[in-house]
């Protein structure tokens, strides 16, 4: 069982940074890969990206990349979401979730707001 609180969401003007983080609990945390979510209101949930349990293989979503960067901490039991050159669109309720790969999650926490103002 892994429970996850995200952390670290605001408001925060176009072209700025937010680093998002995900606490893990759980003694098997550093077996899970880590995905993090988005979901904008009225639209359906979106991959951001994922990172491997080593933390060597990251995957990130086209709208994403080059702009946002996931990191992990197995020591901490912490993931972490670096966004930088934030536009407009990246408003959502972000969430992290861990899961045995890339394409599968079986754990959620609850969602951190991001908000953008242009």
């Amino acid at each position: 069982q892994v429970q996850l609180v995200e952390s670290g969401g605001g408001l925060v003007q176009a072209g700025g940074s937010l680093r998002l983080s995900c606490a893990a609990s759980g003694r098997t945390f550093s077996s899970y890969v880590m995905g993090w979510f988005r979901q904008a209101p009225g639209k359906e949930r979106e991959f951001v990206g994922a990172i491997s349990w080593s933390g060597g293989i990251t995957y990130y979503a086209g709208s994403v990349k080059g702009r946002l960067t996931i990191s992990r901490d197995n020591a901490k039991n912490m993931v972490y979401l670096q966004m930088n050159s934030l536009k407009p669109e990246d408003t959502a309720v972000y969430y992290c979730a861990a899961g045995p790969s890339s394409a599968a999650y079986d754990y959620w926490g609850q969602g951190t707001q991001v908000t953008v103002s242009s």
